[in-house]
Order: C-alpha cells, then structure tokens, then sequence
C-alpha cells in the first residue's frame, strides 16, 4: 500500500443531542471567553439557544453578521470586529460559510499575518485559538477539513486556503441542528456532499484511507439524500446524510475534490450561485467527461453503494453512478442551466479562463482538461 496521511478533528460527537457536549469541551479546555461565530437567521431561529447555554457563566460574544460566501473583505471584516479581543474557545455554528470564516479567525486573530498573507502562501498559517465545529447543514464538510473558501471579487472567483492548522478540534454532529432544514438547502449541500466523495474517490491523490471514508459517504448520501428532501420528519435519514457530509469533508482532506469544485469556483465568484447549486449544475456533465479515464472507480463505488448490481459490466456500473446523480439532482429540484443565473453566451470565455486557473483541483482530476474540454462542459448547462 502506497504511504498516505488522513489529518482529522481530534473528537467527533455525533447524536440527537450531543450539542450539550459543548458544556464538558469548555469545562475540559478550561475556556474563560468563547466567541461564537453564526450568521442572523440562524441566531433569530434559535439555533444557537444550546449552545449559549452550554457555556453557561463563561463570558461570550456572538459574531452573526456573516455573509452567505464570504469575500475577502467580509472575513477581514470580521477579524476587525474580533479585534485583538482575548478568546480561547471559538464556536463555529452554521454552514461553510460560517465555519470557513471561523476556521480564518482562529488561525488569524493573535497571529503575526494577515488573510492576504495567507491567500498568497497558506502554509504560514498555525493554530491561534481552538474550535468547535457545530454544522447547520448536511453537505459542505467544513466541520472536517483543514480548508477555508474566500471569494476575491476583483478576480470574479474563489480561492481555497488549506493549512492543517484549521482542523477543528471538535466536531458536534447533532441532526437536531438540520430538523428544520428547507428541503432546498438539503438538496443543496446534500449534492455538494455527494460531489465531495465522488470527487475524492476518482481523485488521482485518492489513498487508501479516504477511499474508505469517500466510499462509506457515498452509500449514507446516495440511499438517503431523496429521503431527507421529500420527507422533513424523516430524521434517521438527515442523521445519515450529515454523517455522510462530515465523512466527505474527511476524505477530502486525505484526497481532494476535482474538476467539478474547480470549474464551480467562478461561477460562485461571479454570479453568486450556492456552492452546492453550482456543483450540482456541473456535476454530473464532468463525471460523463472523465468517465473514460476513471470507469473502474467508478465501478467500485457502485458495487460499495448498490451491491445488488453487481454482476453488471464496469461500465454500465459507470454509467449507473452518473445516471444516478444527475437523478438526484432532477428529482430534488436544483436549477440545471446556467441561464437561470443570468450567465450569458458571452460569458463563456470568462468562465473557461476562470476555471482553467483553478489548478489546485484541476491536477487531482483523473483527467486532463483542455480549454476545449473546459468550454464544452461549461456549454452543456448553458
């Protein structure tokens, strides 16, 4: 077996309720001041009433003025706001945009660099201030990853920083935290889950220890993703889905996503279409294109997640798996054309040039793409 490396958040709580571990992390750390990072509707809906009164007599600021993909300014916004304020515990409660910013804040507050050092070389970063991971969602990951996505809007993209130093250091998976969760953003992050482990397991840096994680993320999301959407009571189902998320996010930092995340980043960047959105457009157009050069992978994720096809050929397994996700993506309503986004013919020749730079994804992918390549995928879901 090749020599490979899996770096994870050091305790995982899962279960209905295991919000209510954050009182023994605070105790365990001996925290004196906790900044806890969210955004308005959150916050308005409550969501954040456990978490409050898990810290109890500890001292708190709430941060919920983050923004839905955050650019560079917004993150440096909320580092201003933090200030030079002394904390020793942050508190990451929401979806990938929340937790990225938080995962910033806690390698950036205190520290002798700035974001914009960090956007030029991640590898400075080191871990300032501990963190609590808590998703509101059941597909971006973040709680797992040592990866933060900015938006730089003078480039119209996104940029991913990656440094181990922003592996959360406790993870809360509480499906109480998703029970009412809009089927939208369900399918939303769902898919973007779903395009985490497809990704990290076709992916060339693809080891042995995030095929195991991708693999079992794959059967959590694909058996149960159309349940959580079409069912709101069904939470065995959401439980599922957001152990099936945090699952991609730790693949992902064992392996790395590909050239559907790649190709996505502009059309976040630019147009403003969720993450999750933008990959679920994308998704199933660029399997069908690296299908040649990944079929047997492809294969075996089929026989891990539908065992019952396995007397079938590699490639109707290949064919099965792309088939499969573009069904999900149909049958739990996300747009699939970029011209609902207002994204013009013209716009073409942005996208290609903005994607092709996109090289940290793009040499995971089983294949190479040319501009043509990156053209002509782009023209299937304009």
């Amino acid at each position: 077996m090749q020599q490979c490396q899996l770096t994870i958040p050091a305790v995982i709580y899962a279960g209905q309720d295991s919000v209510n571990k954050i009182s023994e992390i605070i105790a365990k750390e001996d925290a004196k001041s906790i900044l806890i990072f969210t955004d308005k509707g959150l916050h308005e809906r409550g969501l954040c009433d456990d978490v409050i009164k898990a810290c109890g007599q500890v001292p708190y600021k709430i941060i919920d003025d983050l923004t839905p993909e955050p650019a560079v300014e917004d993150v440096e916004h909320v580092i201003a706001e933090v200030g030079m304020e002394k904390a020793d515990l942050i508190i990451g409660v929401g979806g990938g945009s929340v937790m990225d910013a938080s995962k910033l804040v806690s390698v950036i507050v205190g520290a002798d660099y700035n974001l914009r050092d960090l956007l030029k070389d991640s590898s400075i970063a080191r871990k300032q201030i501990k963190t609590i991971m808590v998703p509101t969602t059941c597909g971006t990951g973040s709680e797992a990853t040592c990866n933060a996505i900015v938006a730089i809007p003078e480039e119209e993209t996104k940029q991913g920083i990656v440094n181990d130093g922003m592996i959360p250091d406790y993870v809360i998976l509480d499906v109480n935290m998703i029970a009412k969760l809009p089927p939208q953003i369900i399918a939303a992050t769902g898919v973007d889950a779903l395009a985490h482990v497809v990704e990290c397991f076709t992916s060339k840096k693809a080891t042995a220890l995030s095929d195991t994680y991708a693999k079992e993320g794959a059967c959590k999301i694909f058996h149960n993703i159309k349940q959580a959407y079409n069912n709101a009571d069904d939470m065995q189902a959401k439980s599922e889905m957001m152990i099936g998320a945090f699952y991609g996010g730790v693949a992902i930092t064992g392996s790395g996503t590909t050239a559907v995340h790649a190709l996505s980043y502009p059309l976040g960047g630019k147009y403003h279409i969720a993450h999750g959105v933008s990959n679920a457009i994308l998704f199933a157009h660029v399997m069908a294109f690296n299908k040649d050069a990944c079929a047997d992978r492809l294969a075996q994720l089929c026989d891990a997640v539908y065992p019952e096809l396995s007397a079938k050929s590699v490639d109707e397994k290949a064919d099965y798996i792309i088939n499969e996700i573009a069904s999900i993506v149909k049958d739990t309503n996300i747009p699939v054309s970029l011209k609902e986004f207002g994204v013009k013919d013209d716009d073409l020749d942005f996208l290609v040039d903005a994607g092709s730079k996109q090289t940290r994804l793009l040499v995971n992918n089983c294949k190479e793409l040319s501009l043509d390549d990156i053209r002509n995928i782009y023209k299937k879901v304009m």
